[in-house]
């Protein structure tokens, strides 16, 4: 156990020296604000406070840890061997940087607070985040500067053995609409048929009428192939169905369907299903109630893992609704259209409410690439590099892959053309 000597024992303290302690290294950690106490301890230990008390292992704190509320920060990006780091606190810490505070800012998504340009969605955008901002969106920083800290602590400590965490994989696959043709209904079967007639897609309306009368199979459902998948793969992917009401952003399927009810059950035999939350879910947690409600109904069990529609989150509001109800993990952490961290870690962590100041059980898994940013890339070569750029930066500190693919993202379609090939790269790469 590392036992902690500060002058203060506040809840930001806690909740961050438990992500990068026990959360990435796997080490116990216990504070104490007596010196006895710290004198006594005879395994690792280190001091988190002013001034350093004598030679211990000692790392200057800055004030954030011990603030209440937000505060207008003043951040100095600056290099750190292989990586970037801020909150600098001179030459007398055993590492140059409070990355207990840095990693804290990341976590709690401080700068999310902070008054920013949303996109056309109300989402953060990854332009305005400190990570992009100073070139260090992709890669880990949190996990990274984890292990910095253990480095210096293993020097200071050296017959401590410090326990190994294995890299993993946490393939997610989203289904807004498990067809593109199928369930739909009459009327927005006709009003997909005249939108193709009058923008002269007469494939697509062929297409549509030999699915519609079972010539042909639908595009959109590609679930054999994630079954075999999944058959074929050490690590348990995660779908999330829609199953809320239509509207102008989600056009799913009507649960109400026992066709679409029966594929969620079969799935599940397989896979772990979760809730993909509808947009305006939200806002709404009356909404989000509702849904959860009707998932249950379908899974036959209490509904653990859930992700917002359109991967928006409006905070602190979006992830307190998910404590209310009871749901235990959301995967709506990162950016549509940029790989990379964006809360900096690839280590599932607690969300802390910022405006209440308390740790809540809501584990947020952030995601780290989406199917969409890898069509930034024009070729299939590129796509490679950079799909394997994200997994060793992951690999290099033990920590869990978490990408996001669609159910149509594995149809025939052109656009999609090599995503299977990507995805085995995933599997393979354990």
């Amino acid at each position: 156990m590392l036992l902690v000597y500060t002058h203060k024992i506040a809840p930001r303290l806690k909740y961050v020296f438990k992500h990068i302690c026990t959360r990435v290294l796997g080490v116990k950690v216990n504070f104490t604000t007596k010196i006895e106490d710290f004198i006594a301890h005879d395994s690792l230990k280190m001091s988190y406070t002013k001034q350093q008390l004598g030679n211990e292992f000692f790392i200057k704190s800055n004030a954030i840890l011990f603030e209440q509320g937000l505060m207008d920060i003043e951040i100095t990006v600056q290099q750190w061997e292989n990586t970037k780091c801020f909150f600098f606190n001179g030459d007398k810490s055993a590492i140059p940087f409070d990355i207990f505070a840095a990693s804290f800012y990341m976590l709690s998504r401080y700068e999310e607070y902070l008054p920013h340009r949303k996109d056309k969605y109300g989402r953060f955008l990854a332009t305005e985040s400190l990570g992009y901002k100073h070139g260090f969106l992709q890669q880990p920083v949190v996990d990274i500067w984890a292990y910095k800290f253990k480095a210096a602590l293993q020097l200071q400590f050296p017959d401590f053995t410090f326990p190994k965490k294995q890299y993993s994989i946490t393939p997610i696959i989203d289904v807004p609409s498990p067809y593109n043709y199928k369930l739909k209904g009459i009327m927005r079967s006709l009003g997909g048929t005249v939108k193709d007639f009058f923008r002269f897609r007469f494939k697509g309306l062929y297409t549509r009428y030999a699915v519609l009368f079972g010539l042909k199979h639908d595009p959109f459902d590609t679930f054999k192939y994630i079954i075999n998948k999944q058959k074929q793969s050490q690590f348990k992917f995660l779908i999330f169905f829609f199953i809320g009401s239509y509207s102008t952003f989600d056009k799913g399927i009507n649960i109400n369907k026992r066709k679409y009810v029966s594929l969620i059950k079969h799935l599940a035999d397989y896979c772990h299903v979760g809730l993909k939350a509808s947009y305006f879910s939200v806002n709404n947690i009356e909404t989000l109630k509702k849904e959860k409600r009707q998932m249950e109904d379908v899974i036959n069990t209490s509904l653990t893992a859930s992700r917002y529609s359109f991967s928006k989150l409006n905070l602190p509001e979006s992830y307190r609704n998910l404590v209310d109800l009871e749901i235990n993990e959301d995967f709506t952490m990162g950016y549509i259209n940029h790989i990379g961290f964006r809360a900096g870690s690839c280590t599932p962590f607690l969300f802390y409410d910022l405006d209440y100041e308390v740790q809540t059980p809501l584990k947020i898994c952030p995601f780290h690439m989406m199917d969409f940013a890898l069509l930034k890339q024009s070729s299939l070569l590129d796509k490679k590099k950079v799909l394997n750029t994200i997994i060793n930066e992951i690999k290099h500190v033990n920590g869990q892959f978490v990408p996001v693919f669609h159910n149509y993202t594995f149809s025939n379609a052109s656009r999609w053309n090599g995503f299977k090939e990507l995805f085995n790269i995933i599997l393979a790469s354990k």
